[in-house]
């Protein structure tokens, strides 16, 4: 146990066993359990904030590091990200629990509500990433053939994280100065600290999907998309899909926000999250 969010109240912390390795996780609170799923390159940390005020709200919050993230174990194989969740649901007794993730968080939360069904309350897919729906936004394409041309180079870690942060912090229609610097540095660390820990396992295996794309009309749990106005079209395109496949989903748009919705205009996603969260049938 380490000492608790604002001194009142204990977090739970430790590691659970998956196969080829461990998760690392944190948890507080009582009541309804909702899991934080971090976005790609980063870790649970991009949760702080959320992780904080859903303690105090009275359901009990769980966030951890997806493999390959954070202080979680690296790749060694082929793996399933739904799998190893489920693992981490067993491990901590949580027969059920709404999933809130952002980005390849929320990509792993709707293949898990279509591989367990049964262990999923609700979902609240932030700035979505879809299994099986590829990336076509000139401007991400673009970002990403430099990071495959960085690997390997003797500044390519740095050159990585900067196409990272160029794509999913400032995004297509802002350049680096016109964000929050210290939201910027913030998220850089994370992503650096994800390529110097894990980069020895780069390539090492792939994930096993469940190609979301073609099955979201199977999804029959209450679900909550959110997305920023100043995102990628792809990320634009996956909400409203989500939005018109998906029985009885509601898409709700940020202001003034990329793709980092939950840190960008945190009171909005906030109050939205909150609402869904407080409207469920638990």
């Amino acid at each position: 146990m380490t000492q608790g969010i604002s001194g009142w109240a204990d977090i739970e912390n430790g590691t659970v066993p998956i196969d080829d390795g461990e998760l690392f996780y944190e948890a507080a609170g009582t009541g309804p359990a909702v899991v934080l799923l971090h976005g790609g390159m980063l870790d649970q940390r991009m949760w702080d904030e959320q992780f904080a005020w859903l303690v105090r709200s009275g359901l009990r919050a769980i966030r951890y590091d997806i493999r390959g993230h954070g202080l979680s174990s690296s790749v060694t194989g082929d793996w399933a990200n739904h799998d190893d969740l489920r693992a981490l649901l067993d491990a901590l007794a949580v027969p059920r629990a709404v999933l809130v993730g952002l980005s390849h968080g929320a990509r792993i939360a709707l293949d898990t509500a279509l591989a367990h069904p049964q262990r999923v309350t609700a979902l609240a897919l932030a700035s979505p990433a879809v299994s099986g729906r590829a990336f076509t936004d000139p401007f991400l394409l673009a970002h990403i053939r430099e990071q495959v041309a960085a690997i390997g180079e003797p500044d390519g870690a740095e050159r990585y994280v900067e196409h990272f942060l160029r794509m999913w912090v400032d995004g297509p229609h802002r350049e680096p100065a016109a964000v929050d610097a210290a939201l910027r540095e913030r998220l850089r660390a994370s992503a650096q600290a994800n390529a110097e820990v894990h980069s020895d396992a780069l390539g090492a295996g792939a994930p096993v999907e469940v190609g979301a794309a073609g099955r979201l009309a199977e999804i029959r749990v209450p679900t909550l998309v959110l997305d920023g106005d100043l995102d990628s079209t792809d990320i634009s395109a996956n909400a409203h899909a989500l939005a018109l496949a998906v029985p009885g989903a509601q898409r709700i748009r940020i202001p003034g926000a990329g793709h980092m919705v939950n840190l960008e205009n945190g009171a909005f996603f906030d109050h939205a999250l909150h609402g869904f969260l407080f409207a469920l049938p638990y």
